[in-house]
């Protein structure tokens, strides 16, 4: 199993900056892709970005792309989410999740393992 813990959110004004951070723990040799969705209050779970250990190659989705950056630490088993110019639509809980294998990247049913989430409320 792989344990994943996210840390990191909180309240922002718009137009300031997060890093969220999640950690890895277990059998992360299992891990092919990490990635973050967001979930909004009665809005389906959407797609952020997702990165892939092996060689850091990075996805991103429509609504973050050029604002994000997802990351890895390997030595510390670590997935960074760097969150700029927030809007207050970026208001939602941030899952981590990580996948075992190959395949769809943006599907939330393709990962395996998920954290519990963590809070971003952006003000505006």
């Amino acid at each position: 199993q792989v344990q994943l813990v996210e840390s990191g959110g909180g309240l922002v004004q718009a137009g300031g900056s997060l890093r969220l951070s999640c950690a890895a723990s277990g059998r992360t040799f299992r891990i092919y892709r990490t990635g973050w969705f967001r979930q909004a209050p009665g809005k389906v779970r959407e797609f952020v970005a997702t990165i892939r250990w092996s060689d850091g190659n990075t996805y991103y989705g429509d609504s973050t792309k050029g604002r994000f950056t997802i990351s890895r630490d390997s030595a510390k088993n670590t997935v960074y989410l760097e969150m700029n110019s927030l809007k207050p639509e970026d208001t939602a809980v941030y899952y981590c999740a990580s996948k075992p294998s190959t395949g769809s990247y943006y599907s939330a049913d393709a990962y395996a393992y998920w954290g519990q989430g963590t809070q971003v409320t952006v003000s505006s």
